[in-house]
């Protein structure tokens, strides 16, 4: 998109390509963002140093939450029919006076996890960033490859329209983008990261080698189509998981061995490491008849000092931190690093959010990597001292997180705010709860957190019991909601005036957004009832007005008493009849508020969701 450059802008390069956001790097981190802004109609230009996508190896499994995510943009059906699903891991030692033998199997997701499928998927990277090609390509966005990153300058002049001034080669040539907004999702040797002021990686890396193989293999170990933690009392350590197309993926420890020497990277080739390979898996023979993919790393945990420059310039993925990859957290973590970025970009280049939203973006997400890394430091210590009882207790201790659902946001911040009535299950900070139960307007069986399309908006959910008991209450509650003056009103008014709006697909004819975002009416909330009331008893014309034309996130959550309570809403919350609860939910799916209340306390529902947009919305 060109545009001519506004003379009150203070180091524009007349002349240059403009756009809202520059992504550099088309890796799973910056294809998801680019996705997602493409998706909101956001301008945005994506350049990337390699001439294609990833062909081989690299990141391979995907987590629950991360599944989930996918299923809610609507992209994850080729993957899960092409990908190896991992539903247990299994223990294998050996120790000076006995040989290697399997000394644990489990499931991998015990029943503590809260999710719908228990499982990672594992397929290569290039299979991820294919999902989002594609998608991007569906709405006439591309990647512009073979373009090096170089540096920006910044222009922290308010009037400047775009204040990034970004210079790249692209096919050798010299080329400069001025850009809003810059996002470096180009790795941990990140340029963006160093051309931001005073920004370094802090931590530390482990004088630990590790080799890694991705190919067909002929074995009699019988645990091959399992995780498996491998361990030799004297050769070192194995992490094998099976992959796509017949494969297995092989993490062989290097720096371990009777001869106690460190290895390098120098002498650590595809030989020496299948090698050692062998020697940790004896007596069980392994030969390989084909490899795809070979590589050699060392372990480091470290984190960038600050994941974002005055709000104008971030870094995401490893960019911002980086960790052992036996855990199969990088790529998860690193795609929701953008996936919390986007809508907020989105929001504020909408004017339906004030610049303010995106500071929340390197509080949140620093967070996370910060637990990441916590976690990762034991886990891989404990992989290289051979500590099974410890690996197992550190990967029980972290397995919500490891699944994905529990990564958690702190409270008291202008999107997530503290409940004052504990105990009520849906928790601020954390994701929703998976929940069963059945569309009122056409009597299907959904799972509530995912049945809504993934349109920027936020949802706000009431709860109740018995729908008639509390329908006088919902029904002031709804009626102080809609008046002209409230907040969510105007900020409804404002999006309808957004600058940039979701470009038509082909897709969308089967998905119909417009059912949950009404087009006339708001483009930043969606609104739904939870109720246990029976289907027959409820007409949509006896809705309150505002819920009327919300007719398809209208539910009935009364599944019997066979159901699991955790998949529940309305029935688990112990809601008494007459009671309504409040449920506010994030564009990315995290509870940002929720609260109960009583007859005659429809003011101060309306007071509470007020205040929590306030600080969220422009209003």
């Amino acid at each position: 998109m060109k545009r001519s450059a506004p003379e009150t802008s203070p180091g524009y390069h007349t002349g240059t390509e403009t756009t809202d956001v520059l992504v550099v790097g088309a890796g799973p981190a910056g294809l998801m963002l680019a996705a997602q802004l493409v998706r909101a109609g956001t301008p945005t230009k994506i350049i990337d140093e390699r001439v294609g996508k990833t062909s081989t190896g690299r990141a391979d499994g995907l987590q629950p939450k991360t599944l989930e995510t996918f299923k809610q943009l609507g992209i994850a059906d080729g993957i899960l029919k092409k990908g190896v699903k991992i539903y247990d891991y299994s223990f294998w030692n050996s120790y000076p006076n006995k040989k290697l033998h399997r000394t644990n199997r489990d499931a991998h997701f015990p029943p503590v996890v809260d999710v719908l499928e228990p499982y990672i998927l594992l397929v290569h990277q290039g299979m991820i960033e294919e999902l989002f090609l594609e998608d991007m390509e569906a709405r006439g966005a591309h990647v512009q490859r073979s373009s090096t990153f170089e540096s920006y300058t910044l222009d922290e002049n308010p009037n400047a329209e775009y204040p990034i001034i970004a210079k790249y080669k692209h096919n050798g040539g010299e080329k400069v983008t001025s850009a809003k907004y810059l996002v470096g999702c180009d790795g941990a040797h990140s340029a963006v990261r160093r051309s931001m002021p005073g920004n370094e990686m802090q931590g530390e890396s482990v004088d630990v080698f590790w080799g890694v193989l991705d190919g067909v293999i002929e074995t009699d170990f019988p645990d091959l189509w399992s995780k498996c933690i491998i361990s030799s009392h004297d050769k070192g350590t194995i992490l094998s998981i099976p992959r796509e197309r017949n494969m297995t993926r092989l993490y062989i420890e290097l720096s371990t061995g009777s001869e106690n020497t460190k290895i390098s990277k120098a002498i650590a080739n595809q030989d020496f490491v299948m090698a050692r390979g062998k020697e940790i898996l004896a007596p069980f023979t392994v030969d390989w008849k084909s490899v795809e993919w070979f590589g050699c790393y060392q372990i480091g945990q470290r984190i960038a000092s600050n994941f974002s420059h005055a709000n104008r310039v971030f870094i995401a993925g490893d960019a911002s931190h980086t960790h052992s990859p036996k855990a199969a957290q990088g790529m998860n973590v690193s795609i929701h690093d953008t996936f919390n970025l986007a809508w907020k970009l989105s929001l504020v280049l909408n004017s339906t959010s004030p610049t303010s939203l995106l500071g929340s973006y390197p509080t949140e997400r620093r967070k996370i990597a910060q637990d990441l890394i916590s976690f990762d430091y034991e886990h891989a210590n404990a992989f290289v001292k051979n500590d099974q009882v410890a690996l197992a207790e550190n990967f029980a201790k972290n397995i919500r997180f490891i699944s994905g659902v529990g990564a958690v946001y702190d409270a008291n911040t202008p999107l997530t705010t503290p409940s004052s009535t504990p105990g009520l299950g849906l928790i601020p900070g954390e994701l929703l709860l998976p929940a069963r139960a059945i569309r009122y307007v056409d009597a299907n069986p959904v799972d509530i957190q995912l049945d809504v399309p993934l349109r920027n908006q936020f949802k706000v959910y009431f709860l109740t019991s018995n729908y008639h008991s509390a329908l006088q209450l919902l029904s002031e509650i709804c009626e102080r909601i809609s008046a002209p003056n409230t907040i969510i009103s105007r900020a409804s008014k404002k999006s309808l005036l957004a600058p940039h709006s979701p470009p038509k697909v082909e897709t969308d004819e089967y998905i119909q957004p417009d059912r949950y975002v009404i087009p006339n009416l708001s483009r930043v909330f969606t609104f739904g009832t939870i109720t246990q009331s029976p289907q027959k008893d409820i007409e949509f014309t006896d809705l309150p007005a505002l819920l009327r034309p919300y007719r398809w996130t209208l539910y009935n959550d009364y599944l019997g008493e066979k159901a699991s309570p955790t998949k529940k809403w309305a029935g688990k919350r112990g809601l008494s009849d007459g009671e309504v609860m409040t449920v506010v939910v994030r564009p990315d799916g995290y509870v940002g508020g929720v609260e109960v209340w009583g007859q005659g306390m429809g003011e101060m529902a309306v007071s509470w969701l007020e205040g929590y947009f306030k600080g969220v919305l422009a209003i």
